[in-house]
């Protein structure tokens, strides 16, 4: 089974420093962040592939020196898009089947990985406080994902936020992608478009942290993540 990861971003919020570092191989506990996710990946996994772009050279040499999955390459973004342009970027480099994809800045858990692996499409879903922050699950009266709806106000918490960790069916790609209002090709997109197709799973997470800020940077460095993030299956 193929993974995604979305490294291309430019860390905007973690300056200065991601001026000469990317995002994803910022150290926490003394690992990249994309060490820590390449470990948690799930035994099924047997193919990563890294969207880079800003720094992505860096990634690149990281990916040849890292044992934690032996097929790992680079796909290069080009203009930055947006994440469903990311994830298109990677059609023909996958190699048939369902398949992951996640954010490159954030932490999960690996049983959750484990059990999102297990669907057909589905997305890890966690409880949240604050909804107004996040791109927010709305489900269906068989628990199916209905649709995602981004940073909605008025909601009464809790709410389930999207986690930004998908699995995808091979035939995603019939879906053309239309241009957000925001300009970019978005990945929700893709969710979206499965949900009306047939059911997709939301898969309550135990453990997800993403590392959006140089606040909940600083904070990573404290977590207990061996346990939560070491591949079990």
């Amino acid at each position: 089974m193929d993974a995604i990861i979305l490294a291309a971003g430019l860390g905007t919020r973690l300056r200065p420093h991601t001026e000469s570092t990317p995002k994803p191989l910022l150290l926490v506990q003394g690992r990249p962040i994309l060490d820590w996710t390449l470990s948690a990946l799930p035994s099924c996994i047997d193919r990563v592939i890294v969207v880079v772009e800003y720094l992505g050279q860096q990634i690149e040499e990281y990916l040849k020196s890292q044992r934690h999955i032996a097929a790992a390459e680079v796909v290069w973004q080009g203009t930055t898009q947006g994440t469903g342009d990311a994830v298109r970027k990677c059609a023909n480099r996958l190699q048939g089947g369902s398949f992951l994809v996640l954010n490159g800045d954030d932490l999960y858990g690996a049983a959750d990985l484990a059990e999102l692996a297990r669907q057909r499409a589905g997305l890890l879903v966690r409880e949240v406080s604050d909804p107004e922050r996040w791109g927010i699950a709305f489900l269906k009266p068989n628990g199916a994902l209905e649709k995602l709806v981004e940073k909605p106000k008025g909601l009464q918490p809790p709410q389930l936020a999207n986690a930004g960790a998908y699995v995808f069916p091979p035939d995603v790609f019939s879906t053309e992608l239309q241009l957000s209002t925001r300009g970019e090709y978005e990945i929700t997109d893709y969710v979206s478009a499965e949900a009306r197709k047939g059911d997709v799973v939301p898969v309550r997470c135990n453990f997800w942290f993403p590392i959006g800020d140089v606040s909940a940077w600083q904070k990573s460095q404290t977590l207990e993540l061996s346990r939560l993030m070491q591949r079990t299956d």
